[in-house]
């Protein structure tokens, strides 16, 4: 009986020394980590580089899909490489960060260049007629023109506000009076959502190689 014990405890402490097993195991638990590109990862080890951004930590999987899920988000090399050259021209033309250009192209049309919304707002930086005129555009879906004319109307804003990322972007949404009237960020759902977005987005695009 005791030979019995003495193995058994023998086989215990051998599983403690085999990697991935032992006190690793009692302790193991469930990762979702969340890339630069948006998409999110589920892993039972821990990671410790600086590109991996812990959401959530669990003993147990059930659920885990739906954390998962509910943060995905489709890749933001997908449409962008389409329009590389373009973007990355007017940025360099105008000297405004190529980053925030395909943050607010993001935001605002999700790359798509025949985009329209209900208020009137066209092509891939979603342009105004007003503004598409202000700036020379003859055709607000040619990509070329509508990148060129809302890059140079970022880098106005970004002028008018000495660099002001928030009140910029915030502008570029609500437009200048709203900024103006509520010295800052309007209070509007809709423009602090965006601001969230275009600045979570320009920090994804300067990471991205």
């Amino acid at each position: 009986m005791k030979n019995t014990r003495k193995l058994s405890l023998c086989f215990w402490l051998s599983l403690l020394l085999v990697p991935g097993l032992g006190l690793q195991s009692a302790h193991a638990g469930y990762y979702v980590y969340q890339l630069p590109d948006g998409s999110r990862l589920v892993t039972d080890r821990p990671k410790h580089a600086a590109k991996y951004k812990l959401i959530q930590r669990s003993r147990k999987m059930k659920n885990l899909g739906r954390v998962v899920a509910k943060g995905y988000q489709a890749s933001p090399t997908v449409n962008y490489l389409r329009f590389e050259p373009i973007i990355q021209q007017a940025a360099e033309r105008h000297k405004v960060d190529a980053a925030l250009v395909k943050a607010v192209i993001r935001t605002e049309s999700y790359f798509n260049p025949n985009a329209t919304s209900h208020k009137g707002a066209s092509g891939l930086m979603q342009l105004m007629p007003q503004t598409a005129r202000l700036y020379g555009v003859t055709d607000l879906y040619s990509p070329r023109q509508n990148v060129d004319a809302g890059v140079r109307h970022l880098k106005y804003l970004l002028k008018r506000y000495r660099n002001k990322l928030k009140l910029a972007i915030a502008a570029y949404n609500a437009g200048e009076e709203a900024v103006e009237h509520y010295n800052g960020v309007p209070p509007y759902r809709e423009t602090r959502n965006y601001v969230k977005k275009v600045l979570r987005f320009h920090q994804i695009y300067s990471a991205w190689p």
